[in-house]
């Protein structure tokens, strides 16, 4: 038997909003994110290029936090499971942090030549 309630629509929104203000609250590069998701979404408006380049730029931009919430994630499970130093434990933190790099990366490589493409 499953460990969790029922599937209602309005409930679990409620779950989720309360996970965001945690790792809002206790995840400082979580903030740092979404902090540069409020600033730049706002600049997509500006940028002289079709409308599926901002919708492209924008998906890459909310990657960055998607990633942090997962890893943030991660990394709670891994802690729950054990504090103790473990060689998997370690293994699944970085794979974690992996996925916010990546995600930077991709967020980086996507503006960039979008950024290109409409001024040049």
């Amino acid at each position: 038997m499953r460990n969790q309630p029922k599937y209602h629509f309005f409930k679990n929104t409620t779950y989720a909003l309360k996970g965001l203000r945690d790792i809002i609250a206790h995840e400082t590069s979580f903030r740092l994110e979404l902090i540069l998701v409020l600033f730049l979404t706002p600049v997509l408006f500006f940028i002289p290029l079709e409308l599926s380049y901002k919708l492209l730029m924008f998906i890459a931009l909310m990657g960055m936090p998607i990633a942090e919430a997962m890893n943030s994630a991660i990394e709670r499970v891994t802690d729950l499971v054990t504090l103790e130093y473990h060689e998997m434990a370690g293994r699944a933190k970085d794979a974690g942090s992996a996925v916010v790099f990546l995600s930077i990366v991709v967020f980086v490589v996507v503006w960039f030549f979008s950024l290109l493409k409409a001024y040049m």
